[in-house]
C-alpha cells in the first residue's frame, strides 16, 4: 500500500500544521506532507515548511480573475503532487467548488467548537457568550457550507466560570493538536467510512483522545 500524500492549506501561524509535522517526523503518523499552500505571503506556516524541508507555494486570490480560477489552481497543484487528502490548517476561506469537486470527501478541517454548535469565526467566543459548560473541537470533512460537513471526531473540554476567549482557546488548541493528526491517521489507514452525514470508524480508538477529564486540564 502506497503512503498517503497530504497537502496542507494554511493562512496564518500554522500550529495545527506543526502538530501534524511532529507526528509525521516521530513516525506515529505515516503520511507524506507533499505541499503547503498559503494565500498569505506573511503566514508563519511558511517558516514551518522551510524549517522542515516541505515544499510550499503562495497562491494569492487577487491574482486570479475569479474565485473558481483560484481554487482550480490550488486543485491543479495538489493533483500534480498526487495528494490524496487535503488538510485545512487555519485556512481562512470557504473552499470553492473546483477544489471540492477534485477532492470529494478528501478535504478535512478542524473547528474550535463542538459542531454543529458555533460554526464560523470565533467559535470559542460564541461558546462563552452562550454560556455553555462544555466546549471543544471538531474534525470534519468539508462541503460547500460553513463548517457543515460530516463530523469525524471531536474532543470535549470543560468551560470554567473565569474563562476568557484566550484561555478557552488555548485549552481547546491542545486537543486540536491531538485529534487532527488522529483523524488523518484514521483516513490513511482506510478506517473511515461515510454513510450520508455519518462517519463510521472501523476498529477501536482510544476514548481518552476525544473526551477530556476536567480534573487533568
Amino acid at each position: 500500500m502506497s503512503i498517503l500524500r497530504i497537502g496542507i492549506l494554511a493562512s496564518g501561524r500554522g500550529s495545527n500544521f506543526q502538530s501534524i509535522i511532529n507526528e509525521v517526523e516521530s513516525q506515529r503518523l505515516k503520511v507524506k506532507i507533499s505541499l503547503l499552500i498559503t494565500d498569505n505571503p506573511l503566514a508563519f506556516a511558511i517558516e514551518r515548511a522551510k524549517k522542515h524541508g516541505i515544499e510550499y507555494l503562495v497562491i494569492k486570490p487577487e491574482t486570479f480573475k475569479s474565485r473558481d480560477d483560484f481554487y482550480k489552481k490550488i486543485a491543479d497543484e495538489l493533483k500534480k503532487r498526487e495528494v490524496g487528502l487535503v488538510v485545512l490548517a487555519g485556512f481562512m476561506r470557504i473552499v470553492g467548488k473546483p477544489l471540492l469537486m477534485e477532492f470529494p470527501n478528501k478535504i478535512m478541517n478542524i473547528h474550535p467548537a463542538l459542531l454543529p454548535s458555533f460554526p464560523g469565526l470565533h467559535g470559542q467566543k460564541q461558546a462563552l457568550e452562550y454560556g455553555v459548560k462544555i466546549s471543544g473541537c471538531t474534525v470534519h470533512f468539508v462541503d460547500e457550507g460553513m463548517d457543515t460537513g460530516p463530523i469525524i471526531i471531536q474532543a470535549a473540554v470543560s468551560v470554567f466560570e473565569d474563562d476568557t476567549e484566550e484561555s478557552l482557546s488555548e485549552r481547546i488548541l491542545r486537543y486540536e493538536h491531538k485529534i487532527y493528526p488522529e483523524a488523518i491517521r484514521l483516513f490513511s489507514e482506510g478506517r473511515i467510512e461515510i454513510q450520508g452525514r455519518k462517519v463510521k470508524i472501523k476498529g477501536a480508538i482510544n476514548p481518552e483522545i476525544f473526551l477530556i477529564n476536567p480534573s487533568i486540564e
